[in-house]
C-alpha cells in the first residue's frame, strides 16, 4: 500500500478557534521528538496554537533553582494546557525537580498513565496487558519535607490528607466509567502503615460504593506489585499513593514493552500537563534517532482532555498502524517483528502518512469508543472533630546506649503532676520499659510522654523547659491528640 499524503488524509481545521497549548521543547531528545510529534498532531487536525516557553537546564544554569521563571509560570495559568518534552537537570545539589515544582504549584493532583502491550509487534511477557495506573501526585514521602535530625539519623515525613485521598480515588473511579474500565484496584501498605495507609484503604472502601458497576478491590502493595508483575491482565484500572505509584508506573510501562513507550497526563483543577514518562537521554541528542511514542501518546491524552477526540483517535489509529506495519526507530527494532528501522523524523512521516487509517491487530479508537475526560472531583472539606491532646513524642539526640539511663534523666526533669514518661523507642522500636538487648539503637530516641487527663500546650512548654534545664537535647516534638475520642497517633513497635 502507499502511504503518501493526500487531500483525503489532510484534516483542516479553520473552522474552530485553536486551544492555545503551552509547548516546552525540553533539552537532550526533548526538541527532536517535540517537533515530530507536533508535526503529527497539526497533520491528524489539532486544532491548537502552541506556546513555546523555555525551562530546564538553561534555566538551571541561569541560577533559577526550579528550573521555570515568572513567564512560564504566567503561560501555563493562561493556556492551563502544558505539552512537555523531557528535560535535564543538572547534576550536584541544589537543583530541585522541574516535574514535582509544577505538578504541586497548579495542583495537578492526578498522574494518569496507560500501560498497554503491542504485541506481537513490540516484545513482551504479557500479550494481554492493558492496565491504567492512576497515582496521586501531591502528597505522600514527595512532600519533600527531610531533616538530619541527628549524625546518625534523616528522616522524610509521609504526609496524606483526607481531602487528597478522597480527590485521588474518586478521580481513579471517574477515569474507569469515562472511559469503560470495569475494575478498579487500590494498593496500600495499611497492614503496616495503619494511620497513613490505613487511611488511604478507608476512603477507596467509602468511595467504592458510589460507582457500583464497577468493581472494586484492595491488595498490599508487595503482593499487589508482584502480581501485576507476573499477572497483569488481572487489573484494569490501579489507584496508589505517590511513591508506590511512581515506582510501578514504571514497572509496568516497562513490562509492555518499553518505558520509552509510555505517555503520561497530569490532571488537575487549574492546568494539566502532558508528557513522556521517560527522561531527556542527553548522549543520543541530536542523533534523530529517539522514539517519540510517550511524547506522542501523552499528545494523544491531551487532545482528548481538551475535548479534541476525533483528532486523539486518528493519531492514535496512526500510530497503531505504524506499530504493526513494522516501521520501529531502534529501541524496538527487532528482526523477528520489525520491518523497517526508522529515524525519528522518518517515523513521524511514517504515522502522518497513514492517518486516517486503523490498525489490523492493535485496538483501534474512535472518538466515541468510551474514551473520555472524567469529571475533576471537587476538594470536600469536612467538619473538623473533637482534638484533645493525650500526650507528646519527644525526639532526642543521645548517644549513649543504655535506655534505663535515658529514661533516669528523662524522668528527673518531670514535675509532679505533670506527664508520665511510658516508653522510650529507637527507630519505633520499644527500648523501654522491658526492651530487649538485641535491639540495635541509633543516637535518635522517642521520648513518649502521656498525660493524666487531658494537656494543653502550656503543660507542653513547661515539660520542655525542664528538659531543657536538665540537659536534655530534644530535637523535635510530635503532640499526639485523641479525634473524637480515638487515638490519632500509632503504638510504638513492641509497646
Amino acid at each position: 500500500m502507499n502511504h503518501q499524503p493526500s487531500p483525503s488524509t489532510a484534516f483542516r481545521t479553520a473552522t474552530r478557534v485553536p486551544v492555545p497549548v503551552t509547548v516546552a521543547h525540553g533539552d537532550g531528545i526533548g526538541p527532536e521528538i517535540m517537533k515530530a510529534c507536533l508535526r503529527i498532531l497539526e497533520a491528524a487536525g489539532a486544532c491548537i496554537a502552541p506556546e513555546p516557553i523555555e525551562i530546564g537546564e538553561k534555566i538551571y544554569l541561569r541560577g533559577v533553582s526550579a528550573g521555570i521563571e515568572p513567564e512560564a509560570w504566567e503561560s501555563l495559568r493562561r493556556t492551563k494546557v502544558f505539552y512537555k518534552a523531557p528535560i535535564t537537570t543538572p547534576q550536584g545539589g541544589g537543583f530541585k525537580s522541574l516535574n514535582v515544582t509544577v505538578r504541586k504549584s497548579l495542583g495537578m493532583f492526578a498522574n494518569v498513565r496507560p500501560c498497554a502491550s503491542l504485541h506481537p509487534f513490540v516484545e513482551t511477557k504479557h500479550p494481554g496487558m492493558d492496565v491504567v495506573i492512576i497515582r496521586e501526585n501531591e502528597e505522600d514521602l514527595y512532600a519533600g519535607i527531610e531533616h538530619r535530625q541527628t549524625d546518625e539519623v534523616y528522616q522524610c515525613l509521609k504526609l496524606f490528607s483526607r481531602p487528597a485521598t478522597e480527590r485521588i480515588i474518586r478521580y481513579a473511579f471517574e477515569y474507569a466509567r469515562a472511559n469503560g474500565r470495569r475494575k478498579v484496584t487500590c494498593f496500600s501498605k495499611d497492614n503496616i502503615m495503619k494511620l497513613t495507609d490505613g487511611l488511604y484503604h478507608r476512603i477507596f472502601d467509602e468511595i467504592a460504593p458510589d460507582y457500583p458497576e464497577i468493581e472494586a478491590e484492595h491488595w498490599i502493595i508487595d503482593i499487589g506489585a508482584a502480581r501485576l508483575a507476573a499477572n497483569p491482565g488481572q487489573f484494569d484500572v490501579i489507584v496508589m499513593a505517590n511513591l508506590y505509584g511512581d515506582i510501578l508506573s514504571d514497572v509496568a510501562a516497562e513490562i509492555t514493552g518499553s518505558v520509552g513507550l509510555g505517555g503520561s497526563a497530569n490532571i488537575g483543577e487549574h492546568c494539566s500537563m502532558f508528557e513522556a514518562i521517560h527522561g531527556s537521554a542527553p548522549r543520543r541528542a541530536g542523533h534523530n534517532s529517539a522514539n517519540p511514542s510517550g511524547l506522542l501518546l501523552a499528545g494523544v491524552q491531551m487532545l482528548t482532555h481538551i475535548g479534541q477526540g476525533e483528532a486523539a483517535a486518528r493519531v492514535q489509529n496512526a500510530w497503531a498502524k505504524t506499530i504493526e506495519d513494522g516501521i520501529h526507530t531502534n529501541d524496538i527494532f527487532r528482526a523477528a517483528t520489525s520491518r523497517q528501522m526508522v529515524t525519528t523524523s522518518a517515523f513521524a512521516d511514517a504515522v502522518i502518512a497513514r492517518l486516517g487509517e486503523t490498525p489490523s491487530h492493535l485496538p483501534a479508537v474512535s472518538a466515541d469508543s468510551g474514551r473520555g475526560a472524567p469529571a475533576i472531583p471537587s476538594v470536600i472539606r469536612r467538619t473538623p472533630q473533637k482534638r484533645e491532646m493525650a500526650g507528646i513524642d519527644v525526639f532526642v539526640h543521645w548517644t549513649g546506649d543504655d535506655p534505663d539511663t535515658l529514661a533516669r534523666a528523662v524522668s528527673a526533669a518531670v514535675r509532679d503532676g505533670g506527664p508520665e514518661l511510658v516508653m522510650i523507642s529507637n527507630r519505633g522500636v520499644k527500648v523501654w520499659p522491658d526492651g530487649l538487648p538485641e535491639t540495635f539503637r541509633t543516637d535518635h530516641w522517642r521520648c513518649r510522654f502521656m498525660f493524666d487527663g487531658l494537656g494543653n500546650r502550656g503543660m507542653v512548654a513547661e515539660l520542655m523547659v525542664r528538659l531543657a534545664r536538665e540537659g536534655i537535647d530534644f530535637i523535635k516534638t510530635e503532640q499526639l491528640y485523641n479525634f473524637d475520642g480515638k487515638p490519632g497517633f500509632s503504638l510504638g513497635q513492641g509497646q
